[in-house]
């Protein structure tokens, strides 16, 4: 028996770069791999009932929880309410910035709710759910997207409760009311940029996420939730500016110009909202996008 000489007869190995070309040609793809932004895009977009499907059913989970169920989500704002009211509207004597004041507090609660609620979950989307981000393959700006649409059908039911009151209070009902649902819908892509880009921070570091209720209680104060920053600021132009059109005060003021008398409608604010929603929500998919194949990897 003979020995083959060395190379003859036996297969040439590849090279890394042969065989990534090779596997290339046959359509596979690393395990984890990024795929390119406008793919991202593609796939998200493709799952769009999936996050809906997801998001209802996590809000009818969430209150089936308590024994009161959905009842919670009306509650919880009226009870803020009524301790606002009491604290500013009569302590700190805030009630003269509006002249239907508990309108003007209960938009700022529920409004301002919302973002809170989005900004405490969602950013948590990820590192709440590495299980599932390590056993599945899917775009995992699923998870924050669904969480912040989630935060938007809980707050639902606190929106009839709030229309109810502005009818209550002798607002007016005209055509500005149907700018309602616009509102809501430049918060809910605000809020997604925001959510996405703290997911990201929280997956580079947990620690991150002790500052973010300290954010949230600090933007509660700056936001004109409980009093009005246009009087409350109107010596000093520059602050005025900022408090007023910074991402989690302008939702709050557009509310107000859809349902009170008192605040027409401006339409550079609403610009100016549209430019935050879609510049929000492009920079944060595609920052959450840049650390796809990081996410349940530490």
């Amino acid at each position: 028996m003979t020995d083959t000489p060395p190379g003859v007869g036996l297969p040439q190995a590849l090279s890394p770069e042969q065989a990534t070309a090779l596997a290339k040609a046959h359509g596979l793809k690393p395990l984890g791999a990024r795929p390119p932004f406008v793919d991202y895009c593609r796939q998200l977009w493709r799952r769009r009932s999936f996050v809906w499907t997801l998001s209802s059913a996590e809000a009818e989970e969430k209150t089936s929880q308590d024994r009161l169920g959905i009842l919670w989500t009306v509650l919880n704002p009226i009870l803020l309410i009524i301790s606002y009211f009491l604290i500013f509207g009569l302590l700190m004597n805030t009630r003269h910035d509006s002249s239907n004041f508990i309108g003007f507090l209960t938009i700022g609660v529920i409004i301002y709710g919302f973002s809170s609620a989005a900004m405490t979950r969602g950013t948590k989307a990820i590192v709440g759910n590495t299980s599932l981000v390590r056993a599945l393959r899917f775009p995992r700006a699923i998870l924050p997207l669904s969480t912040t649409l989630t935060e938007g059908l809980m707050t639902a039911p606190a929106l009839i409760v709030l229309i109810a009151l502005m009818l209550f209070t002798h607002e007016p009902l005209t055509w500005h009311w149907l700018l309602l649902p616009v509102a809501l819908a430049l918060q809910t892509l605000i809020l997604a940029g925001l959510v996405m880009m703290g997911a990201r921070l929280l997956n580079i570091s947990r620690d991150l996420g002790n500052l973010i209720p300290v954010m949230i209680r600090l933007l509660r104060y700056v936001s004109g939730v409980f009093f009005s920053i246009q009087h409350r600021t109107r010596n000093h132009e520059i602050i005025s500016a900022i408090l007023e059109f910074q991402p989690f005060a302008l939702p709050i003021t557009l509310v107000r110009q859809c349902l009170m008398k008192e605040y027409p409608l401006v339409w550079s604010y609403w610009g100016i909202a549209a430019l935050w929603a879609i510049g929000l929500f492009v920079a944060g998919l595609w920052l959450f996008w840049v650390d796809e194949a990081k996410y349940g990897r530490g």
